[in-house]
């Protein structure tokens, strides 16, 4: 049994930090041979995976079902997530920057990345604050689960920063300011999740849709890329270590 404070402020506070400093984490892999660091990411994408589709199906759905009482309304909403990310992704892929670059300014692409990185850690920080206002145990899961998802995420976009130009220090500094955005998420999930509970279920639904679009439509598209058994294998483990650890939270709860 996991031991929870009552104050719910508290646990989302220290889980969107925990989430948020993994932007700085993330730069520690990059001194690691070019063919290792893919293995590794591989590995941490597939386990990410797991972990998404764990959370949604183990975790979020059933609770879900459990406290909606429209099971209509909470398919449309896990749509609606599913929808939504699809639109985000788009809308990162489609925008252009018209930034020249110079010491005050970004690099296009960096700009690019940081907007669309920013616009999904606000996303992440308003659904790990809805997830504790639904419950605890529930909190706990989902913040993990995108904790491990934004590991290799991050890994990606720390490097997308230092190929744009920018240098290390700043490529971490705006990297983190870009993370940091999911307390902004979390607080105004807070606000107002605490006076309409019907607001907490609703977000926490689209967060369901929205991890089964990135675990179905990002992550695991990426790992078809290489069909060499052994390595197909230990990403399958990979993805089954990730299922397994949101099914060891739901027994230990």
């Amino acid at each position: 049994m996991f031991f929870y404070t009552d104050n719910v402020w508290f646990l989302v506070f220290i889980s969107v930090l925990a989430v948020s400093l993994v932007s700085v984490v993330a730069f520690l892999f990059l001194p690691l041979a070019k063919k290792r660091l893919k293995n590794i990411v591989l590995y941490l994408v597939a386990f990410s995976a797991g972990a998404l589709f764990g959370d949604a199906f183990i975790h979020l759905l059933p609770e879900l079902f459990e406290k909606m009482p429209s099971k209509t309304q909470l398919s449309l909403f896990v749509l609606a997530g599913i929808l939504l990310f699809f639109v985000l992704e788009k809308f990162i892929r489609w925008r252009h920057c018209h930034i020249d670059v110079s010491e005050n300014h970004l690099p296009p692409l960096a700009a690019l990345n940081l907007v669309g990185d920013g616009a999904h850690n606000f996303l992440d920080g308003a659904i790990i604050a809805a997830s504790y206002l639904v419950s605890a145990p529930l909190g706990v899961a989902t913040s993990l689960a995108v904790l491990f998802h934004e590991i290799p995420q991050e890994i990606g976009d720390a490097g997308v920063l230092l190929h744009s130009g920018l240098s290390f220090r700043r490529a971490l500094f705006f990297n983190f300011l870009s993370a940091l955005s999911a307390v902004l998420g979390a607080l105004l999930t807070l606000l107002v999740g605490e006076k309409m509970a019907d607001f907490s279920l609703a977000i926490t639904a689209v967060a369901a849709g929205g991890f089964i679009y990135i675990a179905g439509s990002d992550l695991i598209p990426e790992l078809q890329h290489n069909v060499e058994p052994k390595q197909s294998f230990k990403q399958f483990f990979a993805l089954l270590l990730g299922i397994s650890v949101m099914l060891a939270l739901r027994i230990l709860d």
